[in-house]
């Protein structure tokens, strides 16, 4: 979405700073969970996922600097700006989970 929503534009083209970021941040949200994953550790498993939450909320605030330069319609804005929510509340709920899994560990080990 967020490439498409570049190639649409020339201005947005050429703006290369902000268009950077923005395939940059959408590119690390993706990454960081996979990377994160590939660890095989729930602890170094969260802290990726705030990575990829926080890539996810820097592609809702250049969206907003890209629909004040009139770069996308307001409809193009609020798809990536919801999907970009939908991925953070994913990463939420991954780490809520994780986080209970860690814990549930610790009570295990309390107790032997």
């Amino acid at each position: 979405m967020v490439y498409n929503s570049i190639n649409r534009n020339e201005n947005f083209k050429r703006d290369y700073r902000l268009r950077d970021q923005a395939t940059a941040a959408a590119v690390s949200t993706m990454s960081n969970i996979a990377e994160g994953f590939s660890r095989h550790s729930n602890k170094e498993f969260i802290q990726f996922l705030f990575i990829s939450k926080s890539s996810a909320a820097e592609i809702q605030s250049i969206y907003y600097v890209a629909l004040d330069q009139n770069y996308i319609p307001k409809e193009t804005f609020e798809s990536i700006y919801n999907q970009s929510e939908k991925v953070s509340k994913i990463d939420s709920g991954l780490i809520s989970y994780l986080t209970s899994k860690i814990k549930s560990f610790k009570k295990t080990q309390q107790t032997e």
